[in-house]
């Protein structure tokens, strides 16, 4: 009896998740990521070019970005918006067991938006290995999560961390192109092999780059949490 109550707690637990991340302005954020992936397939369709899995990741990289925006950055924001803060400050230990499984839940969300777009491009453009691609995908798009939510926590404020993540978006996108092939690029492109590097030199880069962004994602998620024990500074 006691493990079904358990099983009932956590299920309204997570629905009431579910419920915040898809709340106000997500779904705006999710049409356009599926926009603007349909706009770049449709593009692929109609060009001489044939495309290969190296375009498929860059064009996959956009609507990730899109799709995990709204859920992380306004990941506490919008407890305020929906007056639960009292139920939310009753809970022993609530940074932790609240927002942590929110964020997971966010990139749930974003893993299996990844699997949906990535079939769709079997069955519209070209045969691609989809969990390869979902699997490399995340390195970038689960250290984005992270730093977005780390600023979250230090800015305090859901406005203020969207317009700083924006802008430092855009500096990792202006970085990306001189730093194409160095393992400091945040965007590195996994199918894109240069043709001018052996291939044990590339693996190398690649490996290192997959573990900084790993690492990364563990110490601005900690950090967050860290940051989530003044929780009620927010407000």
């Amino acid at each position: 009896m006691k493990t079904i109550e358990q099983i009932k707690l956590i299920t309204d637990f997570v629905r009431y998740n579910v419920k915040i991340i898809f709340a106000n302005k997500f779904i705006y954020f999710l049409i356009a990521a599926f926009a603007f992936f349909f706009m770049v397939m449709g593009i692929m369709l109609f060009t001489d070019s044939s495309p290969d899995e190296s375009d498929i990741y860059t064009s996959l990289i956009f609507p990730g970005i899109l799709i995990l925006f709204y859920p992380v950055i306004y990941i506490i924001q919008s407890d305020k918006d929906t007056r639960m803060l009292e139920i939310l400050f009753g809970i022993p230990n609530y940074r932790y067991k609240v927002y942590l499984v929110r964020f997971a839940l966010s990139v749930l969300l974003l893993v299996s938006l990844m699997f949906l777009m990535s079939w769709l491009t079997v069955f519209l453009v070209i045969k691609i290995d989809v969990f390869h691609m979902v699997y490399e995908l995340m390195y970038c798009l689960l250290f984005l999560a992270s730093l977005a939510f780390l600023l979250t926590t230090l800015i305090k404020n859901a406005s203020g961390a969207a317009v700083v993540m924006v802008v430092l978006g855009l500096v990792f996108l202006i970085l990306a192109e001189p730093l194409q092939y160095s393992k400091w690029n945040i965007f590195l492109n996994p199918f894109n092999v240069p043709g001018d590097m052996s291939y044990t030199i590339w693996q190398n880069v690649l490996y290192q780059n997959r573990m900084m962004l790993i690492i990364g994602s563990l110490i601005t998620i900690l950090w967050s949490l860290i940051n989530l024990q003044r929780r009620e500074k927010f407000v």
